[in-house]
């Protein structure tokens, strides 16, 4: 009944577009026309080398995705391996990786064995994302070799891909698997000629249109609202401004202004939801090593030739709420940095890659992260994906046990919390900033949690202030690992950061343990920390943390 009512309380959040493409993907039988006749359009100029993946592969056999190596036996669909894992493998980014020019032989091979080990509409890899990330790759390494190079059986094989993709675009999913479809047709349009290729072009194209205005919000950001994400879709765009250059195409053209301004404000997003040490805050579904950093996306915009707005120093404190996305910034001098959670979880229609953090915070001090989320080190369905997604792996607080959001299922979310009553106040010399959100009024005390953040030059103070009834309330701290941390008493600790500077952390209205936990910076990857579990005495909480330098 519980299931029941948690799958009750997902899909009316649906649009009436998924329902109806669950059902038909599901009962449908899907067939491949395997008449389609490639014409090759040509290019103006082979795509440049520009990646920001690492090769998965050293000899052509041996792959390593997500924390796991392992030796490819012409067997792309291997029971004996993760269907994620399996994905990457058939992704084929090793085409496009680091490196790729000097492995020519090898990614030939790469290309006929796909083609050989996975017959049309047999196997994950005839699965839309999949196909959609393996066009882009054929398409830029195809674009590399000379036309006398290009064996017709490959672009045989790449037509029937992007056949088949058309005819199973992830409208069920929305959010960026459609983007990445709309992606692969209008690549696969813009290299390959005649009739499917325009009509490729053209779908692709009406598509894009219409999910880079609904995807990303005016303040720069993904929807979805998770950096990792943003990282991966801004990279999206500027694929999208290259082919601009390299087809020559004026179909294409009329779409770069949209894109650059698109990409250019998202970079700048990025910025502001990232640390110190110039990578990615852990909000929602976030990892390092998936999706390009800011760098390689800064990087993409020089070589594009695209202008990004000045990442200027902070001389004073600075605080700014970031909306429509929702997520506070709060910069002092010294590389201090707070970011704050004040979003909802993501578009209502998909929040397959939100957590149930609403109200949660990370902290740089020194340049150095202090206070850390957990971040992601799987994707599927057990019990470590749903403590990750849980509101305790994050720095927030817990009622009754229960999650802020109800996370469920790997990539559901039943009832959610929506934030209100957002607010920022700057004076001289501190920031006050505070929100509230209602997911816990699906519980019978009707809780509403309220969080403040009160800073000054060397102190955030963090008050929780709880009204309704309730049995037990939690509110989590976890430190990055580099950070030592010990007990002065029962209200006071002490937090050591690596370079020597310390951090008092001082507790009134609960009762705070320190506790062993763990921080996930990749898939794969699972790494020993502290964290302090401080339990309410009452309705309201306060957390001091003081720092100064060594």
């Amino acid at each position: 009944m519980r299931r029941l009512i948690l799958l009750v309380n997902t899909i009316r959040y649906l649009k009436v577009k998924q329902l109806f493409y669950q059902l038909y993907y599901r009962l449908s039988k899907r067939t491949l026309n395997q008449d389609v006749e490639p014409v090759l359009r040509g290019w103006v100029s082979a795509w440049p080398e520009v990646s920001y993946l690492e090769s998965p592969t050293s000899d052509g056999v041996t792959y390593d995705f997500l924390g796991e190596s392992a030796r490819l036996q012409d067997d792309w669909n291997s029971p004996s391996f993760s269907k994620l894992w399996l994905y990457n493998l058939h992704y084929q980014d090793v085409l496009n990786s680091r490196g790729a020019g000097a492995r020519r032989e090898l990614n030939c091979a790469l290309v006929n064995g796909w083609i050989s080990g996975n017959p049309p509409m047999t196997g994950n890899g005839w699965e839309p994302y999949c196909l959609s990330l393996r066009i882009v790759n054929w398409v830029k390494f195809f674009s590399r070799l000379d036309e006398a190079d290009l064996k017709p059986e490959w672009l045989r094989s790449l037509a029937l891909q992007a056949y088949a993709l058309e005819n199973q675009l992830e409208y069920h999913i929305l959010a960026n698997h459609l983007f990445a479809n709309a992606k692969a047709l209008v690549f696969a349009g813009a290299f390959l000629g005649g009739a499917d290729g325009e009509r490729w072009l053209k779908k692709g194209l009406r598509l894009l249109e219409a999910e880079v205005n609904e995807q990303f919000l005016s303040d720069g950001a993904h929807y979805e609202r998770s950096p990792m994400y943003q990282g991966t879709l801004l990279w999206d765009l500027a694929d999208l401004l290259m082919l601009v250059k390299q087809s020559g195409l004026a179909s294409l053209k009329r779409y770069a202004p949209l894109w650059e301004q698109k990409l250019s404000q998202g970079v700048d997003w990025l910025r502001a939801l990232s640390h110190p040490d110039g990578e990615i805050s852990f909000f929602n579904d976030a990892t390092f090593n998936i999706a390009p950093t800011l760098a390689d996306l800064e990087a993409y915009a020089c070589q594009l030739d695209i202008r990004l707005p000045n990442d200027r120093a902070i001389e004073h404190m600075e605080a700014r709420i970031l909306q429509p996305s929702g997520f506070g910034v709060v910069d002092w001098s010294g590389r201090h940095r707070l970011l704050v959670d004040v979003a909802p979880v993501g578009p209502d229609y998909q929040p397959g890659h939100a957590h149930a953090d609403t109200l949660s915070c990370e902290l740089s001090l020194f340049g150095q992260r202090f206070l850390v989320n957990s971040g992601i080190s799987q994707y599927g369905e057990d019990a470590e994906r749903h403590r990750q997604r849980s509101t305790p792996a994050h720095n927030t607080v817990a009622v009754d046990g229960e999650n802020s959001s109800e996370v469920w299922a790997g990539f559901r979310v039943a009832r959610r919390a929506r934030p209100f009553a957002v607010d920022l106040v700057k004076g001289d010399g501190e920031v006050r900033l505070a929100a509230c959100h209602d997911g816990y009024r699906r519980l019978p005390g009707k809780v509403t949690h309220c969080r403040r953040w009160h800073a000054t030059a060397q102190q955030l103070v963090v008050e929780d202030q709880l009204t309704g009834r309730f049995r037990s309330a939690i509110a989590y701290w976890h430190f990055h690992p580099d950070i030592k941390v010990s007990k002065i008493n029962a209200d006071h600790f002490i937090a050591e950061m690596p370079q020597g500077q310390r951090v008092d952390l001082l507790i009134e209205g609960g009762v705070a343990t320190l506790q062993d936990g763990s921080w996930h910076p990749g898939f794969g990857k699972s790494v020993p920390n502290k964290h302090l579990e401080v339990r309410f005495q009452e309705a309201k909480l306060l957390t001091f943390i003081k720092w100064r330098s060594a």
